[in-house]
């Protein structure tokens, strides 16, 4: 239970006073009601002794009597109605409500912190009310009248004559058979003669003269003299006098009463009607005359009917009467004649009636009882038993034998010696001399119970149960069961809840002042039943604050127990009340994981807030339901939804100017909110493909983001003249959760802003948004001014600042999320600052099939049938930026940093490009060469400068280099034509055309980025809505598959902007790549060192072309038209194919071999020699766009990604030493910068018509005698070996050339006569003459060793090839200078016939400056056979 002001013993002294009746005149009354007070309400504040009492007990000891107090009424000779009991209980629980601004009790327990309030104060005044209005009953005398007073005024022309006629009236009232109500203790009632004098009519001595008549009449010790009244009501207003009646008349006033005058229940006389009643439930006087006095009770009803409406359930009363009555009831002050001397008059009254009137009296009874007690002890209780048993007629019983059985026990007759113990025990029990009343209760309680007066029993086994506990030294423990059995009798065999309840209450607090907090609560529990909804309510509410006040607190019992509680509160009507208990239980309950039990309590704190108007609780309440991830089915989360709408509606029309409230529906994800800057994509119109830039549907990579940034810083550097810049930030288009969002976007006047916000609809019911769009901020500001950033004061609306988009209807279907994109169109510059969304949140009709169609079809259109029920509201977005944890102050704390990209900057105009590519294939062959068309257009209102595009495939694509011959200038006209440049053949040989370009021209120049190319367009300006058509050839990636390719379109403004410098374009082109031919190349040295022609030196090229397609394209056969060559040093001279067919045909799977003439060029410059062997009827200038485009590209490329390998192969061996410049000389010898480009038409079949493609391959040789492809190899990879853990050491050993480079360094070739007859028979030896050439191909001096030593080591050498000699010098030494060629004459001599292999020479080269560390042995590739006949 919950905390008391008063201590249990103090409150069950209290519960039990003496009884003391008023019978006052009607002149005495109208003395009191100056004060606007009747007589027992003037005295009522001093009716507690403030001094201790001496009485003298039956044995004569002396016997304490402190702090008592008693009680005076009015006779009232009505019982009261048991509804109207009800309605007086309910109306005061109603009045008493938690004060406001009250602390709270903060009780801790385990995980929970609960502010629980400490006290109930309805519920003890409850508990007062319903002690004080317990009717009297006739097995007990706690309830009934030991004295009476009389009160007659002095002013009265009789006074005397009226103290005999009151006398009179009660002696009528107690002993007359026409009243059966009020109770009287003793026949012998005590009267005490009271004169009431108003001081202020003066007339003093005639109040004297009467008091001492009456003194001789009736004793001083039965009279008194009370002067009242001393001021006059006229006067003295400003003088303060305390009010210690508003304490009670507050408490025992029910404001909110229906219409009954002043007070909630009047006695039925019209001229006392207008005055406070006590809730003591035993009323006023009222005037003389017995004809309309005393029939009516003050809790009678004035409206009682026989049907007996309140027999059922609580009173509860509409809320009209409330407010009529609050503005009726008007607080008016109390004692206004009365002073302080006044106040001790009348406490001085009070105490001299108890000690010369009341006490004695009781004393006196006690003693005639005790006495008559006494004298029947001496009679054998068994034959007294027996004796009542024969003789029946000490008892009459008033009813039948089976009515006695149903009301459980005998009715005594009021002389009964059982009724005479009990009264004694209740007179001992009101004067405090507990000990002497619990033994009387226990000798009553064993009588009663030998006569199965069971009632009887039960009301002298509760008494017994409070003497036990209020005996002074506690010399026997409270006996509880003594209390359960009486409960148990009460509510079970009599029938009587309102004495079991009286048992409760008072057990309970006896109970909780020994900390028994279990039983108090179990008992407290056990009287909750369904004939009173109120009482429930309260004994629920006192046994949850007994769970939280144990030792071990049980919060959920406690909370449980609220919630019960709260439920009985509502149902009783009391709103209030309820809503207070299940607030307290919510704190137990919420954020536990018992969201059922959760979303109870939060429903139901709801509906009583808005019952009760408190609709900002109401709304909360609701709102917590929604917003918590519900588990409650489809049909209670659209219960709760349209109940939440519906008070939310409420509360917007209460102030419908107010502010947009937070709506908590449908969760919005703020991190997930994505902001574009710009227009949307332009879908593609036929042939023609727009870029595809970036859009909202894209999804984010962090490693396609990294590329377009290097593309961009790329474009970015080479606009700024190759230096890039140190604060670059690369554009950003579409702002996420990925992206930097520490800076403030910038977006463009006239461009939109889409902003696309992530909702998620949590319910299982469907959400209709209407009316939807965002809510914004915005500052202008101009930035062309002098004070850059200057706010303008402008007189314009928002609409003229910015445009918004408002979606009419947006529906999320249960448990769906859904991106909304919402567009702002700013019309200023400035900076915009989007907070939120705004819309009507409702719901649409359920899903039920509405008038035939189908619920899913109706979803689908578009046209939801809204419910009608939906109220405006708003969403902010707040974005929390990233976690900061680069300084240690960072890491040890909790920081975040901002996220801006809700705050975009508004610039000025920009220029704005569209790309359009034309004809744009999505397949190709690989090498294949297209030709397309891109238009460029300017969709901006100023012009755009600067157009570059970036790549990280240059290789794919070009525009042409500068001396591109623009035509066809449409793609309509270039059609059937070729992509190539070219030119009839009229001569039929197979010998080169040359020509020359400078790779400068190509882009590919040093000091260069070539993936940064410059779009030729006219006058380098696109004008606002101008476009220009442009030519791009593409080429087919060397690998087969899928190609994504990266374009960056960078462009520029005219006019040179302060906030945004460049824009640029993104688009990606997916290529397909199907396999087409593979070429390979070898070059070797020509063995002959002069041809015919003297062109010196040669080489032969062998070229193998192969057809891998897979005929999936359609590729019917491949037709090599052109090789062409490409180098500063060689060109390509003649074919030397022996095949007669100059076409070169491949087949599917066919491969064709090319052997190829080339020789030295005689002019080395720095251009490139292009030379083209044409094996078709057209020249293919390969020296022009955009043959020579792609092959630069491609070299480009290849260099860049042979460069990627080296220093992958670098950083991860160890660092390989530098060569000397001799062994780079050495290695010079073997290495040739010889390019091959063979150039093809294929014939493809698709949809019946022959289509000709066109394509190139390249295939770089870097070195004689090593295969060359022209697909990139893949790297083999080394095996894994053991892990090396140890550096390995740079040694300083210099490189030497291998035996391949060396043999390069000497070119030798044998000139002879192929066969040479010799008449054997004649000359026995025959001498051949040799010339040995021999050829430096390096750039340095060179000293040659020949010897002609045989050498030969293994003996079949010598069978094979037989024996010769060379005769003369075995051994020559010479010196060729740099590209030097010698000759030198040998002489062979044979003695057989036979053949013979010649090439025996062994030479020996080292450079001239060198030692002999680099001489090695020079072997001839080739034999050099001769056949020596016979004549």
């Amino acid at each position: 239970m919950a905390q008391r002001v008063q201590s249990a013993q103090e409150f069950l002294q209290d519960s039990f006073v003496p009884l003391v009746a008023a019978l006052c005149s009607e002149e005495a009354e109208k003395v009191t009601r100056k004060n606007n007070l009747g007589f027992c309400e003037l005295i009522k504040p001093f009716c507690r002794l403030t001094s201790e009492v001496h009485m003298r007990d039956p044995n004569n000891q002396l016997h304490i009597i402190k702090n008592l107090k008693i009680a005076v009424n009015n006779i009232i000779t009505q019982p009261p109605q048991q509804g109207a009991i009800r309605k007086l209980l309910n109306d005061v629980v109603t009045v008493s409500q938690p004060a406001e601004g009250l602390v709270a009790n903060v009780i801790t327990a385990g995980d929970y912190d609960l502010n629980i309030s400490a006290t109930t104060p309805w519920f003890e005044a409850y508990r007062e009310s319903f002690l004080q209005s317990m009717p009297p009953s006739d097995h007990e005398f706690l309830n009934h009248y030991v004295a009476c007073m009389l009160v007659v005024s002095s002013s009265e022309p009789e006074p005397v004559e009226q103290f005999l006629k009151l006398s009179q009236e009660q002696h009528q009232i107690q002993h007359s058979n026409e009243y059966s109500y009020p109770k009287w203790f003793i026949p012998n009632t005590l009267k005490y003669y009271v004169l009431l004098h108003d001081v202020s009519l003066g007339e003093e001595q005639r109040a004297d003269s009467i008091y001492e008549e009456m003194k001789q009449r009736y004793g001083t010790q039965g009279c008194y003299l009370l002067k009242i009244n001393s001021r006059g009501s006229n006067r003295g207003a400003d003088e303060q006098i305390p009010d210690p009646w508003s304490q009670y008349l507050q408490k025992n006033t029910i404001q909110t009463q229906e219409p009954y005058e002043d007070g909630p229940y009047t006695v039925i006389s019209n001229k006392n009607s207008d005055h406070f009643i006590p809730l003591d439930g035993l009323g006023n006087d009222s005037k003389d005359g017995l004809s309309n006095n005393f029939k009516s009770h003050p809790l009678q009803l004035d409206h009682t009917s026989e049907s007996g409406c309140f027999d059922g359930t609580d009173y509860v009363k509409p809320n009209s009467s409330m407010h009529e009555s609050k503005k009726s009831n008007t607080w008016t002050p109390h004692g206004t004649c009365l002073t302080l001397t006044d106040h001790d008059r009348i406490r001085q009254f009070i105490q001299e009636f108890t000690f010369r009137g009341l006490l004695p009296h009781i004393e006196k009874t006690i003693r005639q009882l005790n006495d008559q007690l006494i004298s029947r002890k001496g009679l054998s209780r068994s034959l007294f038993s027996a004796t009542k048993k024969w003789f029946s007629g000490s008892k009459v019983p008033e009813k039948s034998v089976n009515e006695l059985k149903s009301t459980s026990g005998l009715l005594y007759p009021p002389e009964a010696p059982e009724l005479q113990i009990r009264k004694m025990a209740d007179l001992c029990f009101l004067v405090q001399h507990y000990e002497l009343a619990y033994n009387c209760y226990h000798t009553a309680k064993k009588d009663f119970l030998n006569d199965q007066a069971m009632l009887y029993a039960a009301g002298a086994l509760e008494m017994a149960a409070v003497s036990a506990f209020l005996q002074p030294g506690a010399p026997r423990p409270y006996p509880a069961h003594y209390m359960d059995t009486a409960i148990q009798t009460y509510r079970d065999i009599c029938k009587n809840m309102m004495l079991a309840e009286r048992c409760v209450l008072l057990s309970a607090e006896v109970l909780k002042s020994q900390s028994k907090y279990s039983e108090a609560a179990a008992l407290l529990i056990r009287l909750t039943s369904e004939d009173s909804d109120l009482r429930s309510a309260l004994l629920l509410e006192q046994a949850a604050h007994c769970f939280i006040n144990m030792k071990s607190p049980m919060v959920r019992k406690f909370a449980f127990h609220m919630i019960l509680a709260g439920h009985r509160y509502s149902k009783a009507g009391q709103k209030k009340h309820a809503l207070r208990c299940y607030c307290q239980a919510m704190q137990v309950y919420k954020g536990k994981g018992w969201s059922l039990a959760e979303d109870h309590i939060n429903f139901t704190i709801g509906r009583q807030s808005f019952t009760l108007r408190q609709l900002d609780n109401a709304v909360s309440a609701f709102r917590h339901i929604l917003i918590n991830d519900s588990k409650q089915s489809a049909a209670q989360q659209g219960a709760f939804l349209r109940e939440y709408l519906y008070v939310y509606r409420n509360v917007s029309q209460l102030s419908p100017d107010g502010p947009l409230p937070q709506l908590p529906l449908p969760y919005i994800n703020s991190s997930a909110t994505r902001v574009f800057f710009g227009h949307d994509r332009r879908p593609s119109e036929g042939e023609k493909q727009a870029a595809t830039h970036i859009s909202l549907d894209q999804e984010y990579d962090s490693e396609f983001s990294y590329q377009w940034k290097e593309l961009e810083e790329q474009a970015v550097a080479a606009a700024n003249k190759g230096t890039a810049l140190s604060n670059f930030q690369p554009t950003q288009y579409c702002l996420n959760k990925y992206s930097d969002n520490s800076r403030f976007p910038l977006g463009v006047v006239e461009e939109p802003i889409t902003v696309e916000v992530a909702f998620r609809n949590p319910l299982k019911v469907p959400l209709l948004l209407t009316d939807l769009s965002l809510l914004w901020k915005f500052q202008p500001k101009d930035y062309n001014s002098k004070n850059n950033g200057e706010t303008k004061e402008v007189e314009t609306s928002g609409k003229d600042m910015i445009g918004a988009e408002v979606i009419s209807e947006f529906l999320m279907n249960s448990e769906e999320t859904k991106m909304a994109r919402l567009k702002l169109f700013p019309h200023q510059t400035g900076e915009l600052h989007i907070l939120g969304v705004v819309y009507n949140l409702g719901t649409i009709q359920s899903t039920s099939v509405l008038d035939g169609v189908d619920p899913s079809a109706v979803l689908q259109t578009g046209k939801f049938i809204s419910n009608g029920m939906s109220v405006r509201g708003r969403q902010d977005l707040e974005i929390q930026g990233p976690r900061l944890n680069s300084t240690k102050e960072e890491k040890t704390s909790i920081k975040y940093g901002p996220d801006r990209r809700l705050d975009p900057i508004i610039t000025e105009e920009m220029p704005l490009l569209e790309v359009f590519f034309i004809n744009f294939p999505t397949g190709l062959l690989c090498g294949e060469i297209r030709k397309t068309y891109v238009e460029f257009m300017n969709v901006g209102k100023c012009p755009l400068t600067g157009v570059k595009v970036v790549s990280k495939r240059p290789e794919f694509f070009t525009f042409g280099g500068s001396s591109t011959i623009l035509t066809p200038l449409s793609p309509s006209a270039s059609e059937h034509c070729s992509a190539y440049k070219t030119v009839v053949k009229h001569s039929t040989s197979l010998y080169s055309l040359t020509s020359s370009a400078d790779s400068s021209d190509f882009g590919v120049g040093t000091g260069c980025q070539p993936e940064v190319i410059d779009v030729p367009l006219p006058d380098s300006v696109l004008l606002p809505g101008a476009s220009v058509q442009l030519p791009m050839w593409l080429r087919g990636p060397d690998e087969e598959g899928v190609h994504e390719i990266n374009f960056l379109f960078y462009y520029e403004s005219i006019r040179k902007h302060s906030k945004m410098c460049h824009r640029v374009l993104r688009h990606t082109a997916v290529i397909c790549t199907s396999r087409s031919l593979t070429v390979r190349a070898t070059v070797y040295r020509s063995n002959a060192l002069e041809d015919g022609k003297g062109d010196g030196d040669n080489m032969l090229v062998f070229v193998d072309v192969e057809n891998i397609n897979t005929s999936e394209a359609g590729v019917k056969e491949f037709h090599i038209v052109q090789v062409s060559s490409n180098s500063k040093n060689w060109k390509l001279q003649e074919s030397i194919n022996l095949s007669e067919d100059k076409d070169i045909k491949l087949a599917n799977r066919e491969k064709g071999k090319l052997c190829l003439k080339a020789v030295r060029c005689k002019h080395s410059v720095e251009n490139y020699t292009f030379a083209d062997i044409v094996f078709g009827s057209e020249q293919i200038i390969s020296s022009t766009s955009p043959c020579a485009d792609f092959f630069f590209r491609s070299l480009y490329s290849d260099l860049k990604r042979t460069r990627s390998q080296q220093s992958v192969h670098t950083s991860q061996g160890a660092a390989k030493p530098s060569p000397d410049n001799a062994v780079r000389l050495i290695q010079k010898c073997s290495e040739v910068d010889l390019n091959i480009i063979v150039l093809w038409k294929a014939y493809v079949v698709e949809d019946n018509k022959q289509l000709i493609l066109e394509g190139q391959h390249h295939v770089v040789l870097h070195t004689v005698g090593k295969e060359a492809f022209s697909f990139p190899q893949k790297q083999e990879s080394s095996e894994i070996g053991l892990f090396n853990f140890f550096r390995p050491e740079n040694t300083s050993v210099p490189a030497r050339p291998s035996l391949d480079q060396f043999s390069s360094l000497i070119k030798t070739s044998l000139h002879y006569p192929e066969t040479y007859n010799h008449p054997f028979h004649q000359k026995s030896l025959c001498i051949v003459p040799v010339t040995l050439l021999l050829s430096n191909c390096s750039q340095a001096d060179v000293d040659v060793i020949i010897d002609l030593r045989h050498k030969t080591t293994s003996p079949e050498t010598l069978e094979i090839h037989g024996s010769f000699t060379w005769l003369g010098q075995t051994q020559y030494k010479l010196q060729l200078k740099s590209q030097e060629v010698s000759s030198l004459q040998l002489k062979a001599c044979f003695v057989h016939t036979g053949v013979y292999n010649l090439g025996t020479p062994r030479v020996f080269a080292k450079l001239s400056d060198q030692v002999t560390l680099f001489e090695t042995s020079q072997q001839n590739s080739m034999p050099a056979l001769i056949i020596i006949g016979n004549v």
